[in-house]
């Protein structure tokens, strides 16, 4: 099997609740690929399935061509992780903390390490109970780089990160890609994803919707315009437009959504006195809610999750309200 991340019909219940269901994926090598969706979509629940940390209800999963339950140990040699939430010990400094993990998985370059400290200018003599949560999250980035792994799976991985060590963790994303590895980039930031990644899955209640090039997605977007004239316009001058749509007048103020391109709004903006314009760059949110709002996404016809049977005393069977059951493993339910 040639691919990075290959997964068969996985399912994850946490009792009667649907974590993901019937999810189907591939992550080819040398690739960065990007899996989005809202919060509880089933983004970190696919990642702990794939890291073994939980066992799925059914389906497989198989990384770098090994059964990532039966083979987990091993993989977990060949791959980088990030968490979403970070757990370092806190009386250590982060390169105590970084041995104490190589000891574990072995296969460290130390020059690398320093390497990657000073790109993400990251200070490893201090505890990490004294670093803010970006620094935190630095340390985190150099232990799942620092063995140069065949598959990086990461987690929000720029949450705390300041614009500058995000731009040095994108040119790490891409020096990864270049060298053959892949990369699997967990993430609710459109922009983002738009900037490092290849392919890109949307999930949604735990269903899988879409996967696409992210060339594709930005043909999706729908941004909001509001531009300010001079003069009171006329709704007239935009509605004909190709993407226009939504078109409100306020005062001197025209409020419209746009898909597709710019440049004929633009170039009727520039007929007239313009005193102001902004456009809001719309958020994966939007995105869902513009294309994938009418989809599926893992609801019956009567809006609600599928749930699991569970068996209620005196052994009949019944099914939980979607309000109930929210917890799972340790009492908290996972995304």
């Amino acid at each position: 099997m040639s691919a990075a991340i290959q997964t068969d019909k996985l399912t994850k219940f946490y009792g009667s609740e649907l974590g993901v269901a019937d999810l189907d994926l591939e992550v080819r090598k040398g690739e960065v690929f990007g899996f989005l969706g809202p919060n509880g979509a089933g983004k970190t629940t696919t990642i702990r399935v794939l890291l073994d940390l939980i066992r799925p209800t059914s389906g497989s999963a198989f990384m770098l061509g090994r059964n990532a339950q039966r083979e987990g140990v091993e993989l977990r040699r060949s791959v980088g992780y990030v968490p979403g939430e970070l757990a370092l010990y806190g009386h250590l400094t982060g390169r105590e903390n970084l041995r104490f993990l190589s000891s574990l998985r072995g296969g460290v370059d130390w020059a690398l390490v320093d390497e990657l400290a000073e790109r993400l200018t990251c200070d490893l003599a201090r505890t990490v109970r004294e670093l803010s949560t970006g620094n935190k999250r630095k340390v985190a980035l150099i232990q799942a780089f620092m063995h140069r792994p065949d598959l990086l799976i990461l987690d929000e991985p720029t949450s705390g990160l300041d614009p500058l060590v995000q731009h040095e963790f994108y040119a790490l994303l891409n020096e990864a890609r270049a060298e053959g590895r892949a990369v699997f980039l967990s993430s609710h930031m459109l922009p983002e994803v738009q900037r490092v990644c290849d392919r890109v899955a949307f999930v949604r209640d735990g269903r899988l919707l879409a996967v696409e090039d992210v060339a594709a997605i930005a043909g999706k977007a729908v941004y909001e315009i509001q531009i300010t004239f001079a003069d009171v316009p006329a709704a007239s001058w935009f509605a004909a437009l190709p993407g226009v749509s939504d078109i409100a007048l306020d005062g001197a103020t025209l409020r419209f959504r746009l898909s597709g391109a710019f440049d004929p709004v633009l170039k009727e903006a520039a007929s007239h006195a313009v005193l102001s314009l902004t456009s809001r760059e719309p958020d994966l949110e939007d995105v869902f809610l513009a294309h994938y709002g009418d989809a599926g996404g893992g609801r019956r016809e009567d809006g609600e999750r599928p749930q699991r049977p569970t068996r209620a005393r005196g052994g009949r069977l019944r099914r939980r309200s979607p309000a109930a059951g929210r917890a799972g493993v340790g009492g908290r339910r996972a995304e």
